[in-house]
């Protein structure tokens, strides 16, 4: 393994073997990192644009200062690290299932995420993000029924591509409802996807929020020359 390779971590973990990857592109020449769940690839540093969206976007409604906000998933950390941009956050509560993606911000494996782990506003939980939902008890364990001003999403592909069959139920009226019951009257639910916005799933959304919005977040993709896009779902106010 030379300059141009490096696996930085690897781990077993119940959905799969996760893995970190940094390689250098000599055509960009940059250094790319690399998330894979065995052969399936979750994300790339060459594509960080739709997730620091996620968060750009899913804090844009909220009109006042002092937010309490959960991500779900912290992967290569664009998410999280750009809510810490935003001033206005208190607090940054980040749900993780996997203890080694946590471990790779505190060993400063990735140098665009430096600080994230360190600022004083971050807290991290190992756990399973649906299944904390699904229980009812709420996303911090240290204080049951805790609520949010937002809750950022980026685990699963998208709504219909989940990477773990027992992640599909969030996305049913009854799962999103849970969810709605972690935020505040006039908190926000933003999702990270994969795939065009979906009409099916935009409906089930209203049935649970008050103003639903499909974001279509497009960027030029430097693999193929062209132009890739993602989707960035903004639920806001619980009915």
């Amino acid at each position: 393994m030379g300059a141009r390779f490096e696996e930085l971590a690897w781990r077993e973990t119940p959905i799969g073997a996760i893995s970190l990857r940094r390689r250098r592109d000599p055509a960009l020449d940059v250094d790319v990192y690399e998330v894979k769940l065995d052969d399936d690839f979750l994300m790339s540093s060459l594509f960080p644009v739709a997730e620091i969206e996620l968060a750009r976007l899913g804090l844009a409604p909220l009109a006042r200062g002092d937010l309490d906000v959960a991500v779900g998933g912290l992967g290569l950390g664009f998410t999280a690290r750009t809510v810490l941009e935003d001033d206005r956050v208190a607090s940054m509560l980040v749900v993780e299932a996997v203890e080694d993606v946590v471990d790779w911000h505190r060993r400063g494996l990735l140098p665009f995420a430096a600080g994230l782990a360190g600022d004083p506003r971050t807290r991290f939980v190992r756990a399973d993000f649906f299944a904390a939902v699904a229980g009812g008890a709420g996303l911090d364990p240290e204080h049951p029924g805790r609520r949010f001003d937002a809750v950022l999403l980026d685990v699963d592909h998208s709504p219909r591509n989940v990477l773990h069959p027992s992640h599909a139920a969030f996305y049913t009226w009854d799962g999103l409802r849970r969810l709605a019951a972690c935020l505040r009257p006039d908190g926000v639910f933003a999702l990270w996807s994969d795939d065009p916005p979906d009409a099916a799933f935009t409906e089930v959304l209203a049935r649970v929020f008050a103003a639903v919005e499909p974001h279509v977040v497009r960027f030029p993709n430097p693999l193929t020359g062209g132009e890739s896009a993602n989707t960035v779902y903004v639920a806001h106010t619980p009915v």
